[in-house]
């Protein structure tokens, strides 16, 4: 039964499921097992710190809900700001199959012009993921999703990695792509590639303590994931399982944030909810 399709859950008790768990989604397990985890584990934090079941969650750049979904169903409040109105009839329909409708609330709006659509300093947790490579101030951008938190919030920032990308066309044997990737200030490897922009972990983790957050923790997502054949962890026995624990256990080790496809950082305010 895949996440949309569960039963309607209290929002009194909440649901503790996790993505990693659900066997219907195996690629969207690798994906999303770590952030997940990490996320769920922080908002968890938050509840036991505010005393209230219900955290108020922004998520920017949310698209059809593959975290909003998933974060109601525990029995929070969350508010997805994204710029197409595709993605947000699809946030919408999801989440009424999922039974959290009155949970998920979908805006049209982008980073730059957030407090145009949603409340400054009125979040107990923002979602910013996969919006940094396409926003034309990475800075800018963060500093609005911190600003929209309240105090002794938390960041969850996740952002296309250099050092995945140029492993990925070096694999591929694509040397010279791969060597301009390294060598162009956005991560680029050529006219051809999809992504706007990359980010070391040192580059992300600057920016977020820029906006005045501590950083709570750096994890390596998709280290191995991307580069093993799926005709592998799709046949042979126990090997899904047996990657996502490779990946988990490699997450937070420095040594692989450097190859990581993606790289996220948990950033938390400890005194305001930004600037």
């Amino acid at each position: 039964m895949s996440e949309s399709m569960r039963p309607p859950v209290s929002p009194h008790r909440p649901h503790t499921t996790s993505l990693r768990s659900d066997p219907s989604r195996p690629r969207a397990s690798l994906r999303t097992a770590v952030v997940w985890e990490v996320l769920k584990d922080a908002l968890e934090r938050r509840v036991k710190a505010t005393g209230r079941e219900a955290l108020d969650v922004l998520d920017t750049g949310g698209g059809s809900g593959n975290f909003a979904v998933p974060v109601a169903r525990l029995g929070h409040r969350v508010t997805v700001v994204d710029p197409s109105p595709d993605a947000l009839f699809a946030l919408g329909r999801r989440a009424a199959e999922a039974g959290v409708a009155d949970r998920v609330r979908g805006v049209q709006g982008d980073a730059h012009g957030l407090f145009d659509v949603v409340e400054r300093g009125g979040y107990d947790a923002v979602l910013c993921h996969g919006v940094l490579e396409y926003v034309d101030d990475p800075a800018e951008g963060v500093r609005n999703a911190v600003a929209a938190l309240r105090p002794e919030g938390v960041l969850s920032l996740l952002a296309a990695g250099l050092g995945g990308a140029v492993l990925a066309r070096a694999l591929a044997g694509h040397f010279n792509e791969a060597r301009q990737a390294l060598a162009d200030p956005d991560g680029r490897w050529g006219d051809g590639d999809p992504v706007p922009r990359r980010f070391t972990a040192e580059q992300l983790t600057a920016l977020v303590e820029g906006a005045g957050l501590t950083i709570g923790a750096v994890h390596g997502v998709r280290v191995f994931a991307d580069l093993v054949p799926g005709v592998l962890v799709d046949t042979e026995p126990g090997a899904l399982e047996a990657l996502l624990k490779l990946e988990e256990a490699a997450a937070e080790l420095p040594a692989f944030h450097s190859v990581a496809t993606q790289l996220h950082v948990l950033g938390e305010s400890t005194v305001t909810g930004g600037a």
